[in-house]
């Protein structure tokens, strides 16, 4: 149980960092310099979240395969993606970037343009505007979409099995194994992978559910109620 719980922990978080530096990059930009495609490109980059995991995989195979530019010039440096577990990462990352991603750009929407103007007046440069004015007051939200990424990297299958592979103590994931642990007709095995996946997303959900922005506005209302 620990190898696969290990590489999925590992694999989990790499996808995570990835996802959360692109997610909150584009999500930045899109924000602050919207134009006529913004919406276009918004649904292009949420694509893996409709789309069925096979099929990104399959598009992520193709393109870092050997027979594409790409997989032939990582391979010609001795880089090779496919059936890795950094394979795995770039599969799990692609799956779980929309959801930092609207996180993020909804997060950003929401914080007073005011601020960040009375900053820039004040002469901070932009690189400190974003990092000491709009990234804090968009944090809770930006978070609450980084856990989400986390267990839905976390919980890849499809995308994962076409890019890495099943390779025990190497690409098989926590996912991978309770297929494995199913097909094989191991039912405890299968039964304790399940219940370590369960309690562990159950977690991170109640975490993002209390990072949620309006929560402490929500329970304030409440509380403050005759």
């Amino acid at each position: 149980m620990w190898t696969p719980l290990l590489l999925s922990l590992k694999v989990a978080g790499w996808a995570t960092l990835v996802a959360s530096v692109a997610g909150i990059a584009v999500a930045w930009a899109l924000s602050r310099w919207p134009s006529r495609w913004s919406d276009l490109i918004d649904a292009i980059l949420t694509l893996p979240m409709v789309l069925p995991p096979t099929v990104i995989g399959y598009y992520l195979l193709v393109l870092m395969g050997r027979r594409s530019r790409l997989g032939a010039w990582l391979h010609s440096h001795g880089i090779e993606l496919v059936f890795t577990w950094q394979g795995a990462v770039i599969a799990a990352a692609v799956v779980a970037f929309p959801l930092v991603l609207k996180a993020a750009r909804a997060a950003f929407l929401d914080v007073d343009h005011a601020l960040e103007q009375a900053a820039a007046v004040l002469g901070v440069s932009p690189a400190a505007v974003f990092f000491r004015v709009s990234l804090p007051l968009a944090l809770r939200g930006i978070l609450a979409g980084v856990l989400l990424a986390f267990a839905r990297a976390l919980g890849e299958f499809g995308a994962t099995l076409m890019v890495a592979g099943n390779i025990p103590g190497r690409t098989q994931t926590l996912s991978i194994a309770i297929y494995e642990a199913v097909q094989a007709g191991d039912d405890p095995l299968a039964n304790l992978l399940v219940v370590v996946t369960s309690i562990t997303c159950v977690a991170i959900l109640c975490l993002t559910a209390w990072l949620m922005p309006g929560r402490n506005r929500q329970r304030g209302r409440r509380w403050s109620a005759p």
